[in-house]
């Protein structure tokens, strides 16, 4: 039983005190407000990983879908006019767990397939007059501006888990799935079927891609026929980060050799996600 000790109300205080008392100091904007969190952080009123998934909500607020959809050229879907036969290896062989569905155009969304809803028919071993129409939900339809936040109460709103991501001219520009969001707050979340080679490397157009900072200079290299110094740096992060010479925030951007980085995500400690833009090399065949 708690008597009220002097030396008990310290140690034993909620977390919900702990957090009154970093915010006591009422900062007057957001740089202020990470500079107290910092602060809590080091005198381990937070521990580090605490402070990196406040920063990683607050930056969620600041950004957009198209920042971490999974692109156009990326995406597994399956055609609504496909018998079983014929998308079930691309069910099985991706691992996912939702598919958009397509009609005959990438841009003509019929629905979400959950692989969940076949498990009965694979049971049985047939699927007779299989319709897909009676298997898929409603495609939760976003502009590639979407705020992050505003998507993840969406997500929890309605119990989705993904959502079809459209450009200006109504056309698919990939899908986003609440892991995505999730990830930019609490880290990378991974799983027994994640690979962890090229899918840290995105292709948006034929120049343009997004690139994780935790990618190996060994395999960055490879992809991109660069020439980084795999023995002075790990990741492509470290490469970008000793570029700035600083941790650096939001939509900074830097120039290394052919490579144009800009950060779409970082936290207190280091960078999280890349927006990169390649040019030729010099004499490169056009071909």
């Amino acid at each position: 039983m708690n008597d009220g000790a002097p030396g008990e109300g310290s140690s034993s205080k909620s977390w919900i005190e702990r957090v009154a008392d970093i915010f006591s100091g009422e900062p007057s904007n957001r740089v202020e407000l990470m500079e107290v969190i910092r602060d809590a952080e080091e005198r381990q009123l937070l521990d580090a990983e605490a402070m990196n998934i406040i920063f990683g909500a607050l930056q969620v607020s600041e950004m957009q879908a198209r920042e971490v959809m999974i692109p156009r050229s990326q995406m597994i879907y399956v055609r609504a006019s496909s018998p079983p036969e014929d998308f079930l290896s691309i069910i099985i062989d991706s691992q996912h767990s939702r598919f958009p569905v397509v009609g005959e155009e990438l841009d003509d969304v019929k629905g979400i397939l959950h692989a969940k809803d076949l498990l009965p028919l694979l049971v049985k071993g047939e699927f007779g007059d299989f319709d897909i129409k009676d298997y898929i939900r409603q495609a939760p339809v976003i502009p590639e501006s979407k705020r992050l936040n505003v998507l993840l109460q969406e997500f929890r709103q309605n119990r989705n888990h993904m959502a079809v991501v459209v450009d200006e001219y109504g056309h698919v520009a990939g899908v986003v799935t609440i892991e995505d969001v999730l990830e930019q707050i609490v880290g990378e979340i991974e799983d027994e079927h994640d690979v962890r080679d090229d899918s840290f490397i995105k292709q948006l157009d034929e120049h343009t891609y997004t690139v994780k900072a935790v990618t190996s200079v060994e395999d960055f290299n490879e992809h991109f026929d660069a020439k980084f110094s795999h023995e002075e740096f790990d990741t492509i992060g470290g490469v970008v980060m000793h570029g700035f010479g600083h941790l650096p925030k939001r939509e900074e951007t830097i120039n290394i050799d052919r490579f144009c980085f800009k950060v779409l995500n970082a936290d207190s400690r280091r960078i999280r996600l890349l927006h990169m833009t390649t040019t030729p090399v010099a004499g490169a065949s056009a071909d």
